[in-house]
């Protein structure tokens, strides 16, 4: 599809206030031209392109009916949210979206107050609409709070958390189920059954078209046509489990058809308590190639959008998450007590192979971190060894299952820890920058950082083989470029090693920051040391470069609170060693989206970070001794 050419329409709408002034027979022609707007945009920024397209006719409804900011609209994830931002003053934007002082790529409650609630994770719409359901009833304050869930954040047990307090909660509130039967990987589970038993159901179509007319009716005759609604249900799918909850269930209506949205949502405006409206949508609606392949286009980068992404392979690096996959499925092949775990990141976390060749050993809970840990730890309880593979940022939603089903009963779970350190452009919702402080300090835990692909592959072999608890923490994308080996080495417990013999300063790195400090050993004549683990520490290696450098610098893609520095300076406190240590990291602040690259530099991670770091102490030590 080639750049937009004509949006006469789009181009005048700056606010939710300019779209609410158009007639509602000019609205289908604008979804036609927000939607040619986004295809052309993201192709040449990157991002998510086929959640966005699903949703271009369910935002311009939202909008058209709701009062948005004053109604509040809270987006669970946030991966469908181009259209609301397009539509909320942002349009101008889009074209650095994700980059370095960009809009973000999801909702973001400083970038602008259309943005409700600042999501990035799954599964947390109907909590936060519900406390603002609840916060306006307690003020006294006559507003309209809707939740956009998709049927993937549904397989979340915070959403039936959520459910279940908002049933008996008197909240004058409306949750939307936004049914595309896709989340990031095909959708997995019984509720995704038992919605795609509702909506594929000829009866059940009969009727979502008799309650399309009763909900068009006026005002007086509402209860009387959901009375009459419920009966007809009540025969199709008698014990609606959203009923159940204490929702007033509707449809499901198709989300692409305007002239049933609309009248639906003017109606459900008017129905007081919680409310529930399954919408259909198809993800990637309006461009063939996203609707073919909802994946593949899922999450892009730059790409014509009239040729579409090239799926032929490319001479490129291995990544990181690719190394994975191919150790995962030779250590399958190994050792038939292997079994993979993912809670619904197949692609994203390189186990597409795996799943196809180990399909009995391969378990995608949905997106359930929480159950995929304890499950995980179940498996192992029975002479199993489970590979838990799951994103740094996403880990953080199983830390209590990681303390007490796995780690206080000293189970061999591995957990395969992607995206540690920045991810760039998708920011602070998924930079994993705290999994070394928050994993190093559970005790039985073995934690490992490598520092290129070759690494990588050795440290999963080494957590494997170990009758403990484990953690390899790798980033995203590409490293050195390394090529692993095709074996299944291990790696001594514990042990480092020197990369550079120097003098006078020790460079310490944690990771794949081992080459940026090896550049910056070579301008300073430092040693540096690949540490390779976080937990246990090599004591040995690090009281040798205490007792023969006047300085040691650490170096971490992690939280520097907490992180690998703090562990090094109390070993050397324990053992009564007085060095200096500069410890190197990210700042205790949320890291903004950007380039990767630019990030770390602006952050005094690269090499010139390093050098200047040092350079900046022997000055102030010079000035402290003159």
């Amino acid at each position: 599809m080639s750049a937009v050419s004509h949006s006469a329409l789009l181009d005048n709408i700056n606010s939710p206030a300019d779209l609410r002034r158009l007639d509602r027979k000019q609205l289908p022609q604008l979804a036609t031209e927000l939607r040619a707007f986004l295809i052309d945009s993201v192709s040449q920024t990157g991002g998510h392109l086929s959640s966005n397209l699903g949703t271009v006719e369910l935002t311009i409804a939202l909008h058209a009916v709701f009062n948005t900011p004053e109604d509040r609209l809270v987006w669970d994830v946030g991966h469908q949210c181009y259209p609301h931002k397009v539509l909320t003053g942002r349009r101008a934007g889009m074209d650095k979206l994700r980059m370095r002082g960009g809009v973000a790529g999801f909702p973001k409650r400083c970038e602008s107050p259309y943005d409700t609630f600042g999501v990035g994770h799954s599964s947390t719409s109907i909590s936060a609409a519900l406390g603002m359901a609840l916060a306006a009833k307690q003020k006294g304050e006559n507003r309209q709070v809707v939740a956009v869930i998709g049927d993937g954040a549904m397989s979340a047990g915070m959403a039936f958390e959520a459910l279940n307090n908002a049933g008996v909660a008197d909240a004058d509130m409306l949750v939307i189920l936004n049914d595309n039967e896709m989340s990031i990987s095909p959708p997995v589970g019984a509720l995704n059954n038992i919605l795609t038993r509702l909506t594929s159901s000829k009866t059940f179509n009969v009727a979502r078209e008799a309650g399309r007319h009763m909900l068009g009716f006026a005002p007086p005759l509402l209860e009387l046509a959901r009375r009459a609604e419920e009966h007809v249900k009540g025969m199709i799918a008698p014990g609606t489990l959203f009923e159940e909850f204490g929702f007033h269930y509707y449809g499901p209506i198709d989300g692409h058809d305007l002239d049933a949205l609309i009248p639906t949502l003017e109606n459900l405006k008017k129905i007081k308590g919680p409310k529930f409206l399954h919408v259909i949508t198809k993800k990637g609606q309006g461009y063939k190639l996203a609707e073919a392949d909802p994946i593949l286009y899922h999450g892009v980068g730059k790409f014509a959008a009239d040729q579409g992404i090239a799926t032929g392979k490319g001479g490129g690096k291995l990544t990181y998450t690719q190394v994975f996959g191919d150790w995962l499925c030779d250590m399958a092949k190994a050792d038939q007590r292997l079994v993979g775990i993912t809670p619904a990141m197949r692609e994203g976390s390189g186990m597409v192979r795996f799943a196809r060749e180990h399909a009995d050993r391969y378990y995608d809970v949905g997106i359930a971190e929480q159950h995929a840990v304890t499950f995980a730890a179940g498996l192992a309880c029975e002479g199993l060894k489970p590979v838990v593979a799951i994103y740094s940022t996403f880990l953080q939603r199983a830390y209590d299952q990681l303390v007490h089903d796995v780690a206080l009963q000293n189970l061999p779970v591995v957990f395969a820890v992607d995206r540690g350190g920045l991810v760039g452009a998708d920011g602070p919702t998924h930079h994993g920058t705290f999994d070394l402080s928050f994993v190093t300090c559970i005790p039985n835990m073995v934690v490992m950082t490598p520092s290129d692909e070759a690494e990588c592959r050795q440290m999963l072999s080494t957590a494997f083989a170990l009758d403990c608890p484990s953690m390899v923490r790798y980033p995203r994308g590409s490293g050195t470029g390394s090529i692993p080996s095709t074996q299944l080495d291990t790696l001594p417990l514990g042990k480092g090693e020197i990369r550079r013999q120097g003098q006078g300063i020790a460079l310490l790195a944690f990771g794949t920051l081992l080459a940026p400090a090896l550049a910056a050993g070579e301008e300073l004549d430092a040693t540096v040391a690949n540490m390779r683990f976080v937990k246990p520490l090599d004591i040995d290696l690090i009281v040798d470069l205490a007792g023969n450098h006047s300085l040691l610098v650490t170096i971490e893609e992690n939280a520097v609170i907490g992180g690998a520095g703090s562990e090094v300076e109390r070993a050397l406190a324990e053992r009564g060693l007085d060095v200096p240590v500069i410890r190197l990291g990210l700042p205790d602040r949320f890291v903004d989206h950007g380039e990767q690259g630019q990030l770390l530099a602006e952050l005094g991670l690269d090499k010139e970070g390093i050098v200047r770091a040092v350079r900046s102490h022997a000055d102030n030590d010079k000035r402290e001794n003159s």
